[in-house]
């Protein structure tokens, strides 16, 4: 089964929120998924290399990347509408929302921005930011703080990162990425119980697992 299957990628929009690895997720997908795919954000990515960038359809390839260049190293979101993308291609994977490439974050009041018509929200999390301090390995940790009723200085562990999605309530499905050692994996499967989501544990780097 491949990773589409297993996250029950639907054709339309899907959004991909959260922190560590959702660039990573959109590329994965877009090999995976049949048909045309494109690849957007509703705030700000960075050009996918190898995928071409276009600001408006029609697509030049089976996989696209649409999006408003404001300069070389920095996209924002299409002037086109994400329901005119999702007639354009099969499936349209949007980046909704950053994360500093910090494994962990939280969200401010204005995001993240799921577009109209969104199929489902997977939140991405970032194994790799348990056992460190929440001041140095959450986006936005103030919030995080707040969500999870912890300090700066406490350790990310997996029952205050579910607390803090919990909290939010944001998301459809889970993915768990990061979580290449025994350790790790553990510690995401004590985050997915948790949660209580649908989720996905493995590493993006690695061979998909089930």
């Amino acid at each position: 089964m491949g990773l589409g299957e297993e996250l029950h990628i639907q054709e339309g929009i899907t959004a991909i929120i959260g922190s560590g690895g959702k660039t990573t997720l959109l590329r994965a997908l877009a090999r995976g998924l049949d048909g045309r795919v494109v690849l957007t954000t509703s705030t700000h990515i960075r050009p996918f290399p190898g995928i071409p960038t276009v600001e408006h359809t029609p697509l030049p390839a089976r996989v696209s990347c649409v999006a408003t260049m404001e300069n070389p190293l920095k996209l924002a979101a299409p002037r086109e509408s994400f329901s005119a993308l999702a007639e354009a291609a099969r499936y349209v994977l949007v980046e909704a929302d950053g994360s500093k490439e910090l494994p962990l974050k939280a969200h401010a009041s204005y995001e993240p921005v799921i577009p109209a018509g969104s199929t489902q929200t997977i939140l991405v999390v970032g194994a790799s930011g348990f056992g460190r301090p929440v001041r140095t390995t959450v986006h936005r940790p103030e919030i995080f703080c707040r969500l999870a009723g912890c300090s700066l200085d406490d350790i990310a562990t997996p029952e205050l990162v579910a607390r803090a999605i919990r909290t939010e309530a944001l998301a459809d499905r889970l993915l768990v990425n990061q979580a290449d050692t025994p350790e790790l994996r553990h510690e995401a499967e004590q985050l997915a119980a948790l949660v209580g989501l649908p989720a996905w544990i493995g590493s993006l780097s690695l061979p998909v697992q089930a």
